[in-house]
């Protein structure tokens, strides 16, 4: 997942880079407002699906900025700020903002926005180019090729050849989160961030717990594969992928 960080203090934002790409992020950092948006023109590498934006830029103000990047497309915005006031919160959402941090913040709260405000966004769109290949690169039908599993997201539930398999809410989550890209590596981290709403610390195990039941109730075998000290994945053979 790429992500846009834009911070003039380097101290700042060395410490945000190194947590951030540790829970699956890929940052980039611009450390002045036209270095942002600059940032924003298309370089074959895809779309970011978050910008963190400071307000206290060395050549433009925030609020101009976000603004700026609301009028080039659907990016969500979160603002990262020292500024408390009720009205520069107001304005900022005003200004299409989908949420505003006030600094200090906790990491685990930042990540919890950074993740909800993912959620609620649009997903990118495909080029051209690469419409043609929509349907064959879709997760969902790589899935059913691979494995039968389908997932019924308005229902909350997972099937295997048709058959409902009864699944707790966490685990659910767990699954459908895995099921968004099917054969890439999610963290650890990431998964705990994004299901838990939690922290590392003190949830590995039930993280563990989770793979476990979920592989034994989709008696699917080697479908969900652990990558020793990074995360889990759900392994689609080549020739299902391909279609």
């Amino acid at each position: 997942m790429r992500l846009l960080l834009v911070e003039d203090d380097d101290h700042v934002a060395a410490a945000l880079v190194t947590v951030l790409s540790k829970h699956g992020f890929e940052v980039r950092h611009a450390r002045t407002g036209n270095e942002a948006l600059d940032a924003l023109v298309p370089d074959g590498r895809g779309p970011y699906r978050v910008v963190l934006l400071d307000l206290g830029l060395p050549d433009r103000d925030g609020f101009e900025v976000c603004g700026q990047i609301r009028r080039r497309g659907g990016i969500p915005v979160i603002m990262v700020t020292a500024r408390t006031d009720i009205s520069s919160r107001i304005h900022g959402l005003n200004l299409g903002a989908d949420d505003y941090v006030v600094k200090p913040y906790d990491m685990g709260e930042l990540l919890a926005r950074i993740h909800a405000v993912v959620r609620r966004g649009a997903p990118p769109q495909p080029s051209a180019g690469a419409s043609a290949a929509a349907s064959a690169d879709d997760p969902a039908d790589q899935l059913r090729r691979a494995c039968g599993l389908r997932l019924d997201a308005a229902a909350r539930k997972a099937l295997v050849h048709d058959r409902e398999v009864a699944l707790t809410r966490k685990e659910y989550e767990l699954l459908a989160l895995l099921a968004q890209n099917p054969g890439v590596v999610i963290r650890r981290e990431q998964i705990i961030s994004e299901v838990w709403r939690s922290s590392w610390e003190g949830t590995s195990r039930t993280l563990e717990v989770h793979i476990a039941s979920l592989r034994h109730k989709l008696a699917v075998p080697a479908l969900i594969e652990t990558v020793r000290g990074i995360g889990y994945r759900l392994v689609v053979p080549p020739d299902a992928a391909a279609g």
